[in-house]
């Protein structure tokens, strides 16, 4: 009987041990989320940042954890030397190196806050940090050298704070289709 006291006893001791050390379920840590920030893009592009639909070497694949496998961005193909376009109006907030590569950041006012920035590399900069671009304004070129697809290509980044999203979701559906319909003439056909 004493025996049986005595798990009793430490079973009541253990118990309390992990109830008071066991944290409360508001503070417990949960699984990586992207940060509560809004996500949704409007579709504010008027131009590809390369070339009129350019393809597309390895597209957006967003991230499990904060340092996790993924991509941050697309990449598309760019010879060395091509114009790059801010794709929307907006604010240089940075041009300049970053781990050896050249990057312009670009500020969207009034989308939200913080706001939306565009970035682009490996890219030899033409405009300067506090800059106001527009749309389609050409930001620098292509460098030759820092990109990490196996051909020359341009890293185009979107960020709304710390959280990354698709920078396609900037272009309006109508930019994004291959090429446009056309009529064709109809030949042989007497006219009403």
């Amino acid at each position: 009987m004493r025996c049986l006291a005595t798990w009793a006893g430490l079973l009541l001791l253990l118990t309390a041990t992990v109830l008071t050390c066991t944290p409360p379920p508001s503070s417990r840590p949960t699984p990586f989320r992207p940060a509560a920030t809004d996500t949704s893009v409007p579709p504010l592009g008027r131009t590809w940042p390369v070339g009129t639909r350019p393809p597309v070497l390895r597209g957006w694949e967003p991230p499990a954890t904060p340092y996790g496998r993924g991509h941050r961005g697309v990449d598309l193909t760019a010879a060395p030397g091509t114009p790059v376009r801010a794709v929307a109006a907006g604010r240089v907030s940075f041009a300049g190196r970053v781990a050896g590569k050249g990057v312009v950041s670009v500020e969207l006012p009034g989308t939200g806050d913080p706001p939306l920035r565009t970035t682009y590399e490996p890219v030899r900069a033409s405009v300067k940090k506090g800059e106001e671009v527009a749309a389609g304004e050409v930001v620098g070129t292509v460098e030759p050298t820092g990109s990490h697809c196996t051909t020359a290509c341009l890293h185009w980044g979107l960020r709304r704070g710390e959280t990354y999203l698709d920078p396609l979701s900037l272009l309006p559906p109508w930019l994004l289709r291959r090429a446009p319909s056309r009529l064709l003439p109809v030949l042989g056909v007497p006219l009403p």
